[in-house]
């Protein structure tokens, strides 16, 4: 448990970083809102990790594996990856080039993911029951939360406040502001790294720490610029080719975008009927590549359909409110400072509580009326957003709204976690947890990249854009109840292999 609360720790502290701090960082910087919804789709990067999770379950970083096994090898590179990429973000800190910062986000997302990817399927190895993963899944979500809630408050905290130790900044170097609050979570990033170094030999390994860390390190420097490189070269395409296209900010690209991302999944399901009939050692079922997921549908047939909606909307409110509640309460008039203040200790508590009890509802109640629960907090914490809009400018309203925010978050998170983890064959835990949470966040990371755009016309058409907003995306925190009912069905078939 203390392993997860570290390596929640590890994974959440970045997340703030290209999601919710950054939107203010851009918004700082006079990017127009647009943009910065445009930048949510950053976070469609855990939406396709399915398709190098079974590269995390197949094969090893090496060196590190030698005496860290596989999945602390990839731990250890995702979290020089993060250190990395932050660094990269503090120095290019203006925002002068928007295509750069998106290449640093991408980057920092994309190794916060494969950590994510490493520590889940370890976490469902290690265990395998409900009852266990209860409190593996909490204190996990502790480590992740607390993390968010440092990244948040305290980068918002140091890029009001760099101000008045500015002169100190400069005389090492560091730009006051933004760059400073980026240099200081990075250096939150690697306090992890010594740590898990330190812990003993994986059982089953051999070799010696001195030589797996040093063959580790000069592997992973590769692997790092290489992939660094690759993305760039991918990026610059897609922005030639859209700019060739004639894409700008003002062009709805939210529907073929959509389109794109749906089209795998949508084949899997038109193939359900062909995929029940495959005998065990068939090539599909057989395959590193795509085998994991054949698997899932396999064992639910159609069911896998409704277990697939059902995912996709579940958490659907919370994305959505991530990405604009902080535009949204900039602008009413809070400083960062009381944002910061209000996602700091209030956020905390209020998170750790409804993660715990979220934790420990799996334990003791039937899926039904755990994630019934999970759903109305998170709902609640929506509509919060759209009382606070209503009410004159003070800590303690903004205070009040947070703490409803994070306490539904953190219920639904932890029982959402369990759920999903529950869903898994532990033949594939790696790969089936990597497709199941990618697609329970594809759809509202994709709505969410088009909220800029649609708060934007709903104000141009004389409505109040944010209140429609987190009214809209409370409702659909609800709306996932609906599918209750039929998931009751939902039984896999044994799996018929040895």
């Amino acid at each position: 448990m203390a392993l997860y609360v570290l390596l929640g720790f590890s994974a959440g502290l970045p997340f703030y970083m290209f999601s919710t701090v950054l939107s203010v960082r851009l918004a700082d910087h006079g990017v127009a809102l647009a943009i910065i919804g445009f930048f949510a789709w950053v976070q469609l990067l855990p939406t396709f990790k399915f398709l190098w999770a079974p590269l995390l379950d197949r094969y090893d970083v090496p060196g590190f594996a030698r005496f860290f096994g596989k999945r602390r090898g990839w731990i250890l590179l995702s979290q020089l990856g993060i250190f990395t990429s932050m660094l990269a973000m503090a120095l290019f800190h203006s925002d002068a080039s928007l295509p750069l910062t998106a290449l640093l986000a991408v980057l920092l997302a994309f190794w916060t993911t494969t950590l994510e990817v490493a520590a889940d399927a370890w976490r469902i190895e290690l265990a395998p029951t409900p009852g266990e993963q209860g409190p593996i899944a909490a204190s996990n979500l502790w480590g992740y939360r607390t993390a968010m809630v440092a990244a948040g408050s305290g980068a918002l905290l140091f890029a009001d406040a760099a101000g008045s130790v500015a002169p100190m900044l400069r005389s090492i170097g560091i730009a006051p502001g933004w760059q400073a609050s980026y240099l200081l979570i990075a250096a939150g990033a690697a306090v992890p790294l010594p740590i898990l170094a330190l812990l003993p030999r994986q059982p089953g390994c051999g070799g010696e720490r001195a030589v797996a860390l040093a063959t580790g390190l000069a592997a992973s420097a590769a692997i790092l610029l290489a992939f660094a490189a690759a993305t760039a070269a991918i990026g610059w395409l897609l922005l030639s080719a859209a700019a060739a296209s004639g894409i700008n900010s003002k062009t709805d690209v939210t529907t073929p975008v959509l389109v794109i991302a749906m089209a795998p999944f949508v084949i899997m399901a038109l193939l359900t009927p062909w995929i029940r009939k495959l005998a065990p050692d068939s090539g599909p079922r057989s395959s590193a590549a795509i085998g994991p997921y054949i698997d899932f549908f396999w064992r639910y047939g159609f069911m896998a359909i409704a277990v697939l909606a059902f995912v996709s909307v579940y958490r659907m409110g919370d994305v959505l409110a991530l990405v604009l509640s902080k535009p949204m309460i900039l602008s009413l008039g809070y400083t960062k400072t009381q944002i910061g203040w209000a996602d700091g200790a209030v956020a905390l508590i209020a998170s750790i509580v409804g993660v715990g009890l979220g934790g420990w509802m799996v334990t003791r109640w039937r899926w039904g009326v755990t994630l019934t629960a999970g759903a109305i907090f998170a709902a609640i914490g929506n509509f919060g957003f759209v009382w606070l809009a209503h009410q004159p400018v003070n800590q303690n309203t903004l205070y009040l709204a947070t703490a409803a925010d994070q306490f539904g978050n953190g219920m639904a998170g932890a029982v959402f976690v369990v759920y999903l983890s529950m869903l898994c064959n532990p033949r594939y835990p790696g790969a089936q947890y990597a497709f199941l949470s990618g697609f329970a966040f594809m759809l509202s990371r994709l709505l969410a990249g088009a909220g800029g755009q649609l708060v934007e016309r709903l104000d141009a058409a004389g409505y109040n854009g944010f209140d429609l907003f987190f009214l809209g995306s409370g409702v659909v925190s609800l709306a996932a109840l609906l599918f209750l009912p039929l998931l009751a069905r939902a039984q896999p078939r044994a799996d018929d292999r040895a």
